[in-house]
C-alpha cells in the first residue's frame, strides 16, 4: 500500500513539473483562442466539394507553384473544418492520472 501511494505521489509531481518550467510565451502559444468559428452545413458541403475537385484534378501537367497553392488551399480548408468542430484534447498526463485514479478506486 505504501509503494502505491508513493508511486502515485511521485507520478503527480513528475507530470506536473513540465508545466512549472514552461515559459510564458510557450504557454500562450499552446492555449487555443476562444473564438467562435462555426461553419454551417452548407459551407462544410461547399468545402468538401472543393476538396474533391482538387483531388480529382490532373496534377501532372501543373507547375510546382500551382501544386504548392493547391496544397496550401487544402491545408487551410482542413484547418477551417477542424476549428469548426468541437474537439476535446486530453494530454497524456491527464490520461495517466485518470487511469491511476481508476486503478486506485
Amino acid at each position: 500500500m505504501k509503494k502505491t501511494i508513493y508511486f502515485a505521489i511521485l507520478m503527480i509531481f513528475t507530470l506536473s513539473a513540465t508545466t512549472a518550467f514552461a515559459g510564458k510565451n510557450d504557454l500562450k502559444a499552446t492555449t487555443p483562442a476562444a473564438t467562435e468559428n462555426k461553419l454551417t452545413t452548407e459551407e462544410v458541403n461547399r468545402l468538401k466539394t472543393r476538396v474533391e475537385e482538387i483531388r480529382s484534378m490532373d496534377k501532372s501537367e501543373m507547375t510546382l507553384t500551382e501544386k504548392r497553392e493547391l496544397r496550401k488551399e487544402l491545408r487551410s480548408t482542413k484547418e477551417n473544418v477542424r476549428k469548426s468542430g468541437e474537439v476535446i484534447y486530453i494530454s497524456g498526463g491527464t490520461i495517466l492520472l485518470i487511469v491511476l485514479i481508476l486503478l486506485l478506486v
